[in-house]
């Protein structure tokens, strides 16, 4: 039988990867990759599988060189570090099979270097490649005629991961999503239809996740809310699940802005214990929402300001994602954008230049535009020429407004207003139930209490920047007179370990060392 290497490539540095935070988190990478551990659980037993994630150890490529077939996935992020790999496994000739989100939308990108190509899922295909691979007469592509039934996907093998080498677990509840965003691949990859796992297959990978020794797991759909009403019976059966364990887990969570349309729906996560919620909101700018038809944050029922606080006030923090260079964007898009994340209190806020991704309805409308910058990277960080504003002048705001919304004072001001001024209080259902439980209670403020020493130990040890390391404790130190709780001193360490890495990047990209490209 084969012996099978799957391969996530290590990715450049960027604002989630959080790459000078993971020293202060003692770990190596954030979280892993769920289509490494999921295709290993679609390979049948007969057949020897080793994962192997370039961003917790080195590749062994005398390892893949022995091997029968060598898997790679990635991302449009990981598509040069991709090429190198495949480049030396071809001169080694290795057997090479590429998926993932990268390739579906650019077939051709890796041209011979790759034997067989997956696009879109691989749940049906990939068993299918492997039978047929063992008979001789496998095809060079594969592509599902229908999307996966979730209903039949099998838990991860976080088995084979180094899982103490991420600062947090991967789980998945459903793929797709209903919204027509013109610059999203999400639907082009999965489709508009929300397709759901089954209760029993959501709490089973929660298990495996515990039985792995992690406790705190980003929910990876890129639309948790995409089907309301199927959600909320997971939701349910998760809130059963961990009141009946005691709530051992912390989740993280994506999901549209219309969740604050549902205040039922919103109990249930706090219930759940999703302590973050990752919301797409682009841009204050109506006009350029209405172009790019996202039209759900534009929905009735209170400004995109009044629904994040609704958010909020629930005890659920928002993060966001954040996009410049809209057709209708002009030069006082970067003055609305700090405004509006000032106002919002959005602590965590991901800023991005539009960019085109292939097989979306914004690549086609700008490629017969001929607006398309087809250079590989592009010169400015994105492959879009914008419509009202010049490259230079979109790149340099860009880089403007990272910087201005990542200044200590900037920062820990909406820090502050969110958890001293706005008081919210996060894990709420999870802490009611152990004020039940006074010892597990104990154990958990402990746990927290201790995670925030370590990495504030570290933060006073590590951090090179006097000023920086004054900073922290004089925000530590604020803290302290308002907040006492051993949760929102966790929240706030964390907090400083993600300001120190945003702190890094920017400061690399202003003095010269590349920008972090939208595409």
């Amino acid at each position: 039988m084969a012996h099978i290497v799957i391969i996530n490539p290590r990715f450049e540095t960027s604002y989630w990867g959080m790459e000078h935070a993971l020293p202060l988190f003692d770990v190596k990478a954030n979280l892993p990759v769920a289509c490494l551990p999921l295709l290993a659980a679609l390979t049948p037993s007969e057949h020897t599988v080793t994962l192997v994630d370039e961003n917790v150890e080195p590749l062994d490529f005398d390892l893949c060189e022995k091997a029968d077939i060598v898997a790679l996935t990635g991302m449009i992020v990981q598509r040069f570090r991709m090429t190198e790999i495949l480049t030396e496994l071809k001169r080694r000739n290795c057997f090479t099979v590429v998926g993932g989100p990268w390739i579906t939308v650019k077939e051709d990108y890796f041209g011979n270097l790759v034997d067989v190509s997956f696009i879109g899922e691989a749940e049906e295909t990939w068993p299918k490649f492997l039978l047929e691979w063992e008979e001789g007469n496998h095809a060079r592509r594969y592509e599902q005629s229908d999307k996966t039934d979730m209903s039949k996907v099998p838990v991860p093998r976080f088995d084979l991961l180094k899982m103490d080498e991420y600062a947090v677990g991967s789980v998945q509840f459903s793929r797709g999503c209903p919204f027509t965003c013109d610059f999203c691949d999400i639907i082009v990859v999965f489709g508009r239809k929300p397709r759901i796992k089954q209760s029993a297959q959501v709490i089973a990978e929660m298990e495996a996740l515990l039985a792995s020794g992690m406790d705190t797991a980003f929910i990876v759909d890129d639309n948790l809310i995409g089907n309301k009403k199927a959600i909320k019976e997971v939701l349910r059966d998760v809130v059963a699940w961990q009141e009946s364990r005691h709530y051992p887990m912390t989740f993280l969570t994506e999901a549209s802005i219309d969740l604050a349309d549902d205040a039922e729906l919103m109990q249930l996560m706090v219930d759940a214990n999703i302590r973050v919620v990752f919301i797409g909101i682009e841009t204050p700018n109506e006009e350029a929402l209405r172009e790019t038809k996202k039209l759900q944050n534009l929905r009735k029922g209170g400004t995109m300001l009044e629904k994040i606080h609704s958010i909020q006030q629930t005890g659920m923090e928002v993060w966001c994602g954040m996009i410049l260079g809209f057709d209708s964007d002009d030069a006082t898009i970067f003055d609305a954008q700090r405004v509006f994340i000032k106002d919002a209190r959005i602590v965590n806020a991901m800023i991005g230049m539009l960019a085109a991704i292939p097989k979306t309805p914004l690549y086609t409308r700008l490629a017969k535009e001929g607006r398309l910058d087809h250079d590989d990277p592009p010169a400015y960080g994105t492959n879009v020429i914008p419509l009202n504003l010049s490259r230079e002048t979109l790149r340099d705001g860009y880089l403007s407004v990272l910087s201005d919304l990542h200044q200590p004072a900037a920062y820990f001001d909406r820090l502050d207003a969110l958890y001293i001024d706005g008081n919210i209080k996060p894990e709420s259902t999870r802490l009611r139930h152990l004020r039940r439980h006074p010892l597990r209670l104990l154990a958990l403020n402990a746990t927290w209490a201790f995670e925030a020493f370590g990495i504030f130990v570290r933060l006073m040890s590590r951090v090179k920047e006097a000023d920086l390391r004054a900073v922290y404790r004089q925000r530590f130190l604020k803290l302290l007179r308002h907040r006492r709780s051993p949760i929102i001193l966790q929240i706030y360490a964390i907090k400083c370990a993600m300001h120190y890495h945003a702190h890094i990047m920017v400061q690399q990209m202003r003095t010269g060392g590349g920008i972090v490209n939208s595409f």
